[in-house]
């Protein structure tokens, strides 16, 4: 090799050096550095909340103090943040200060305008009505997004949501159903908060609108209830899932800071997918907080099942399941604390956790542990790798002790109000088809009314603090380019001498 072709490229390696070293090592952009760290924040706050209504519980019992304070308070920290300020309803973004986990940076809309969806209908999604959900969801700016009454809402194809984005049912009974449903894909900080979800299936080959800029075409969509695709900084919490084709929520193809918590899963196969494929290796840096929900009647499995990545699975109810509960491959690190486990009758689905087609000599170096779990008709988890050793005894100094308050603290998953689904009956759509959906409010037309004109949908400024859309950074992509260019390079002209790995799209954010 030429002397001033080695200086270049030493001066070119010595420059990409950070970025490189991160494609190596595999870490996203948005990924935290210490995810143990977010854990025992998770844990603080929770005891926090426990704390707080054992006291006032005392001080109610000894001296008569308000039982009303003391019926909003639950011990779970999402909601003793906001529901027991009376006049939430005046101060809704309030909520984007209560998220916990890897998603709790999620803004949505705050500091944005409150939109509000006074038209239920889905005529033209690539050109959408002014007053539809659809219309708000694609802004470039940040929107608080709220509903003007109760509301079917049937989807022709996806609705793909832009970043900065809270879609808010607080209030109302909002149902999504139809094609494609909820898609999140190459965009950031979105909340979606007390909406029932179900019923969704394929849809596509057609032409979208993204952003009030962009429509594109898109190809035939799995029918996941929410859909994550290279995404970061998400909220999902108090929606009910259920009967869509494939997923209830799938997060795939390097996304990660996500938080599902407050949540109700219902009759479906295959619940939750958190990573790609097991060769995807950005998916590694997939860091999700499953926290608080209830995974009730008719579930099968993928509760969740992952890939690569770092699951903390903490408070939860798992009340059934067919096959397992938390599956994986590829070696992801899930940490499971303080959760209850109730196993089905069968003698041969007690176990809670499953490694998808892989031998035993392959994953007992894999992280998976549970910490404070509570087991019940006969239920267990196989614990490995670092989860065996006391290595975790830091990580777990807060200790979870909230495990005995899973009724309390799981009470209100699912959307506020909802009645528990006991039925005993059981069908899977993601196998044998999508069956009706029961205790829809109204027609196509919700309550809400249908509204052409172009009138002023935004309602009142709650602030002019609102952060901007994301844009890409124009160095990381100069930096980007000459690594990508270097590669290249190399690999023409002197073979396999270095061979740098594709870089993934999600790096470009």
């Amino acid at each position: 090799m030429p002397p001033n072709t080695c200086i270049i490229l030493f001066c070119l390696l010595t420059s990409l050096s950070p970025l490189i070293r991160a494609t190596f090592n595999l870490t996203l952009p948005h990924q935290h550095p210490n995810p143990e760290a977010v854990v025992q924040e998770v844990q603080r706050r929770l005891n926090v909340s426990i704390s707080r209504r054992q006291m006032l519980s005392t001080t109610t019992t000894n001296n008569g103090g308000s039982k009303d304070q003391l019926s909003c308070l639950t011990g779970n920290p999402i909601d003793d943040c906001w529901r027991c300020d009376p006049n939430w309803a005046n101060n809704r973004q309030r909520l984007a200060d209560c998220a916990i986990g890897f998603g709790h940076a999620a803004l949505g809309g705050k500091g944005g305008q409150f939109y509000v969806v006074t038209d239920s209908s889905d005529h033209d999604p690539a050109n959408p009505t002014p007053g539809t959900l659809r219309y708000g969801v694609i802004q470039s700016e940040p929107l608080w997004i709220i509903f003007s009454g109760n509301m079917l809402i049937k989807l022709k194809h996806e609705l793909i949501v832009n970043s900065f984005k809270t879609i808010d049912g607080r209030g109302a009974n909002i149902q999504i159903t139809g094609g494609g449903c909820i898609t999140l894909q190459y965009i950031s900080n979105v909340i979606i908060h007390n909406i029932h979800v179900s019923h969704c299936v394929p849809s596509g080959n057609t032409m979208i609108r993204s952003t009030p800029t962009h429509v594109g075409h898109r190809g035939i969509s799995d029918g996941d209830g929410i859909s994550i695709f290279n995404s970061h900084d998400l909220w999902i919490d108090h929606c009910s899932l259920s009967y869509c084709t494939d997923g209830l929520i799938d997060a795939i193809m390097g996304s990660t800071g996500i938080t599902i918590s407050n949540s109700y899963f219902a009759h479906h196969n295959e619940v939750m997918l958190l990573g790609h494929d097991d060769k995807y290796l950005p998916d590694s840096g997939m860091q999700v907080t499953i926290a608080f929900n209830h995974f009730g009647v008719g579930l099968v499995q993928r509760m969740p099942r992952c890939r690569r990545g770092y699951i903390h699975v903490v408070n939860n109810d798992f009340t059934e399941w067919k096959m397992y509960a938390i599956g994986g491959s590829a070696n992801p690190t899930i940490n499971s604390q303080g959760n209850r486990y109730t196993a089905p009758v069968d003698p041969d689905a007690k176990e809670v956790t499953k490694r998808v087609d892989t031998n035993e000599k392959d994953w007992t170096d894999w992280n998976w542990r549970t910490d404070g779990d509570i087991m019940v008709n006969g239920a267990f988890f196989v614990p490995s790798g670092q989860g065996l050793t006391a290595q975790y005894t830091k990580a777990s100094s807060v200790e979870p002790k909230s495990a005995a308050l899973i009724t309390q603290l799981t009470s209100n998953s699912g959307v506020f109000g909802d009645p528990r689904d006991t039925s005993v009956s059981i069908s899977y759509p993601g196998v044998n088809g999508v069956g009706t959906s029961t205790g829809g409010s109204g027609s196509d037309g919700g309550s809400g009314s249908s509204s052409g004109d172009g009138g002023n949908f935004f309602g009142m400024i709650f602030g002019s603090s609102a952060p901007p859309p994301p844009s890409s950074s124009t160095t990381t992509t100069i930096l980007l380019s000459l690594s990508i260019s270097l590669s290249l390079y190399i690999t023409t002209n002197y073979g396999t001498l270095l061979s740098l790995p594709l870089l993934s799209s999600s790096l470009l954010l």
